[in-house]
């Protein structure tokens, strides 16, 4: 069983001492929304309110239990945009689907942006940058949001200029295990996990990471994996348009979720929801009775 505490409701969570608790067994799925015109797969598609908001529609139809909001890019090279332009794209989508019933989370790495999203809605805050803004964690602490602590070397515009690791399962579980202690430290409710696959990793970073995942989901708290259509798949499936990588992406998050991932990010949410749903029937030992 998988737990996240929020000092907040949550859609679906129950109360506890605590404040609210998210319980789900096996590995959930987080559908990714972006409003913005430069994300590296899916820029630009859904930039009207009515456009994501019907994407928002079809993720949630197809079983997605997080919808993660973003309103800047973070691909590989991506120049920063303005707390003002993030907001002009994050906020009108998150007051329209507050109240739906599905966590809401909002992928920024700004503290402002955080705050004014979690007060026009989102539950959840998503850092590629783990919590580094001290800032962001007394965000997270005073609103009762639970956060998403990702691992990333450098910054966006430079992560990819020749990473390097001693030990890269090490480093990034050492990095993980010290931010989810300082942020509960800081009052921040509850953490997950991410190993920030892609984000200062070479491919073999990459399937390292993967292979050694055990390690990280072996600790107390639910680790995500977001691999989906991510370059290393190009590479490793000969697929060069990142719309191409979907099937690379259901085989790395069904690998994932055998090693104990308790959620993935990804684009195409109905693919991964029912490979999931298959692999567990098939995991199951339930005996033939015979």
């Amino acid at each position: 069983m998988n737990t996240l505490l929020f000092g907040r409701p949550v859609p679906g969570a129950e109360r506890v001492a605590g404040g609210w608790q998210l319980n789900w067994s096996g590995c959930a799925v987080m559908g990714i929304l972006n409003v913005t015109p430069d994300s590296f797969s899916d820029g630009g598609r859904h930039a009207s309110l009515e456009a994501a908001v019907a994407q928002a529609k079809a993720m949630l139809n197809a079983g997605a239990s997080v919808l993660d909001i973003g309103g800047e890019s973070t691909r590989p090279g991506a120049e920063p945009v303005a707390a003002a332009t993030e907001l002009d794209r994050v906020l009108p989508l998150l007051r329209e689907l507050n109240g739906w019933p599905v966590v809401l989370s909002i992928d920024t790495l700004k503290a402002e942006v955080a705050q004014a999203a979690l007060k026009a809605g989102a539950h959840l805050v998503n850092d590629v940058t783990g919590l580094r803004d001290p800032a962001m964690m007394r965000v997270c602490a005073e609103a009762g949001a639970a956060a998403c602590i990702m691992h990333m070397q450098g910054e966006p515009r430079s992560m990819q200029h020749r990473p390097y690791y001693s030990d890269v399962v090490s480093e990034v579980l050492g990095y993980l295990q010290a931010q989810a202690g300082a942020a509960r430290a800081a009052g921040v409710p509850g953490v997950l996990l991410d190993p920030g696959i892609g984000f200062g990793k070479t491919v073999a970073h990459n399937l390292d990471l993967l292979r050694g995942l055990e390690r990280l989901t072996g600790g107390p708290d639910p680790v995500l994996v977001g691999a989906s259509r991510k370059g290393f798949i190009g590479k490793l499936g000969g697929a060069e348009l990142a719309s191409d990588r979907d099937p690379g992406s259901v085989a790395v998050h069904l690998y994932a979720a055998r090693r104990g991932a308790a959620m993935v990010r990804v684009h195409d949410v109905a693919a991964h929801v029912q490979a999931l749903r298959v692999q567990a029937a098939l995991d199951e030992d339930g005996g033939s009775g015979g």
